[in-house]
């Protein structure tokens, strides 16, 4: 079997907005497809599906699903997830902690396999969770989402 990298992928933002706030928002597969995903299906407790999905997204067109399950649902601490095939899945964490007038939200993806294809995958993922970290920032903050032409 394929060693696994020692690195992970880290982002982190404030958001002005409670801690269950932004946990209510990041368990619900509505609010997902309303600021970054298009066909999430999400049942958010233990053993729950977790799949994310995308078509035609962004410049490129992005078209993809990812199936995953629930590993903890802690409101409103935590939640973490696994996404991918069977033997490639890596875990997600998305950590919530309370600070002065809002939440500061930390995600981290680990698993990732010492392999070309592995670390291509770990590169596009953390520029891809920069992006949804900032979209749900300008989404609870402010109500604002992504709507170019090119999503549709």
């Amino acid at each position: 079997m394929t060693q696994l990298l020692n690195q992970q992928i880290k982002q982190r933002t404030f958001i002005a907005a409670s801690p269950e706030k932004v946990y209510d928002t990041i368990t619900s597969a509505k609010d997902w497809d309303t600021f970054f995903t298009t066909g999430m299906e999400l049942d958010p407790k233990p053993g729950g599906v977790c799949s994310f999905c995308w078509q035609d997204w962004g410049p490129d067109k992005y078209t993809l699903e990812v199936p995953g399950r629930v590993l903890e649902a802690k409101r409103p601490e935590l939640f973490s997830f696994e996404w991918g095939s069977e033997g490639r899945a890596t875990t997600i964490r998305m950590e919530l902690s309370p600070v002065a007038n809002g939440t500061v939200l930390t995600v981290t993806e680990s698993g990732y396999r010492d392999t070309p294809e592995s670390i291509a995958m770990m590169l596009e993922c953390a520029s891809g969770w920069g992006e949804a970290v900032t979209l749900l920032k300008f989404y609870i903050e402010h109500g604002i989402v992504y709507t170019s032409a090119l999503k549709q």
